[in-house]
């Protein structure tokens, strides 16, 4: 009964993580109209590959470090550069690529780093999901594996349901429709930068 306990939680954090405003989701939504669907299931899946590292570092983090926060604001300040050249590159898009050689790989890369330099893990995991883990590995094994795989499965399974989604409307987005959905993604995503400079700050104690 337990194991179903942290298995709910998994679900519910998962789908919350997924379908959550935020960079990723953005750039899956944008990677998807101005390239195609494989871009944007590139980029749903990149917390499967940036996470294990934030996991394993959360965990040492929280128990071996009491003050992270300068940590958190490099993260940050670091994560709104990133975000900003993304929401520059969105804002300036004119024409619609629809199948570009090598897409797949770049945005992969792009939702890592996007992903790897994102706050927003590290508190998940440092607040919530590190020691739902270590709570749910005191129970029994299959308590932690259900929590952790039950999370991926709904964050980056609810992430690939929006890129099927903005898929399905390319059609009608191939007019002048594109090119504004596209800039409003990048003032989106710039706003996003915005917001996590201001984070960064307050991380350092500015205000």
């Amino acid at each position: 009964m337990e194991s179903i306990q942290f298995l709910i939680s998994g679900v519910i954090f998962g789908l919350f993580a997924g379908i959550s405003p935020g960079p990723l989701l953005t750039m899956v939504i944008s990677e998807t109209l101005r390239h195609n669907i494989k871009a944007g299931i590139a980029i749903a899946v990149a917390p499967v590959l940036t996470d294990v590292p934030i996991v394993i570092a959360s965990i040492f983090i929280l128990t071996k470090v009491a003050d992270f926060h300068f940590i958190l604001g490099i993260i940050s300040i670091a994560g709104a550069v990133f975000i900003g050249y993304l929401a520059y590159e969105s804002i300036r898009a004119k024409v619609v690529e629809a199948d570009v050689p090598g897409t797949g790989a770049r945005a992969l890369r792009r939702g890592v780093i996007a992903n790897f330099l994102n706050p927003h893990p590290y508190l998940f995991w440092i607040a919530v999901g590190a020691p739902t883990v270590l709570k749910a590995y005191r129970t029994n094994l299959l308590s932690a594996f259900l929590f952790v795989s039950s999370f991926y499965l709904f964050l980056v399974g609810s992430k690939i349901l929006i890129v099927l989604l903005a898929d399905k409307s390319k059609t009608f987005l191939k007019s002048s429709a594109y090119i504004y959905t596209v800039k409003s993604l990048g003032v989106i995503l710039l706003l996003i930068a915005v917001l996590f400079i201001k984070d960064g700050l307050k991380y350092f104690g500015v205000f």
